[in-house]
């Protein structure tokens, strides 16, 4: 007996917030991302800073991230078809995968162009980097308050971390562009431009870690095998659960599927058992796609017995 639960709950389920942020917001984010990524450029060049051409590159990582995400919460809403049976939920999950993969890139391109300027050091004009740096410090603080209210969604958490990394960076340069000013040390810039490198890789490997995980259909954060399990047999009725399989179709949506052995009865009875099971799941580990195949724990004394003859040999 082949029992499948949960198909109810996809319309009541989560959600995609990237619809939610609208349009509007991702098109004004990427302009002002890429007018920023352009006064932080001509800062770097007329103010001889590694700090603000790095931070740059890394503004630039944050359009295509934009327009990744924006694609992929609007592809996330297409429903389910013959191919894809689960739909497009993991659509976001793949935009924030690409996206952890470029920041990555960029660090090690920070990196390289830090060093490299430890090695040559330029005369810094401070003043160009605190102008710009405050500038863009407004413009992130502006984008990072409008994603903020998709920041459980891991495709907009993507997003958020890239501009909230953008806003700790610009910062970081106008701290650094005041010491620089107060006591001449240049080294202060190649040294932000590494130190905004190693800040892309912290935020990026919980997105990355994370992302990965759901695309592999690993086990969700935060649940434990055992303690599902132990929560199916405690609903009346099971006698042994096994081949568990858990994992996210896409945001806030867990599935599972196991095979429960149960005594031989009716239909009718093996139904409660399982809304019981769909229910305890749903309720006690957010699980609302489950799929359960029923197994004979074994038959009542007074069940008749079907005993085919034993098998012949042919001679």
């Amino acid at each position: 007996m082949h029992v499948h639960a949960g198909e109810h709950d996809h319309a009541h389920g989560p959600h995609d917030h990237g619809a939610a942020i609208g349009r509007g917001v991702f098109a004004g984010a990427m302009a002002a991302t890429l007018a920023l990524v352009a006064a932080e450029v001509a800062g770097g060049y007329f103010g001889h800073s590694i700090a603000l051409l790095s931070d740059a590159v890394h503004k630039f990582s944050d359009v295509p991230a934009l327009l990744i995400s924006w694609l992929a919460a609007l592809w996330s809403q297409l429903p389910a078809d013959s191919q894809r049976t689960y739909g497009y939920r993991r659509a976001g999950t793949l935009a924030a995968f690409i996206n952890g993969i470029l920041l990555v890139i960029v660090a090690l391109g920070l990196f390289y162009e830090a060093f490299d300027r430890f090695r040559h050091p330029v005369a810094v004009r401070e003043s160009w980097m605190i102008v710009v740096s405050i500038g863009a410090l407004v413009v992130n603080g502006g984008i990072t308050l409008a994603l903020i209210r998709g920041s459980h969604d891991l495709n907009l958490r993507s997003v958020l971390v890239h501009n909230l990394g953008d806003a700790l960076s610009n910062v970081g340069i106008l701290t650094g562009a005041i010491a620089i000013r107060t006591t001449g040390a240049r080294w202060l810039d190649p040294a932000m431009g590494a130190a905004i490198g190693v800040l892309v890789l912290w935020s990026t490997w919980e997105i990355l870690k994370e992302s990965g995980n759901i695309l592999l259909e690993g086990l969700p954060k935060g649940l434990d095998v055992e303690n599902v399990a132990r929560a199916i047999l405690s609903v009346e009725g099971t006698r042994e659960v096994h081949d568990i399989h858990i994992w996210t179709i896409g945001t806030g949506l867990h599935a599972l599927s196991c095979h429960v052995r149960i005594p031989d009865m009716h239909m009718a009875e093996s139904e409660k058992i399982l809304a019981a099971i769909q229910q305890r799941l749903a309720s006690e580990f957010h699980i609302t796609h489950v799929t359960v195949q029923f197994e004979r724990a074994g038959l009542p004394k007074d069940a008749g017995l079907f005993m085919p003859e034993p098998f012949q040999p042919m001679e």
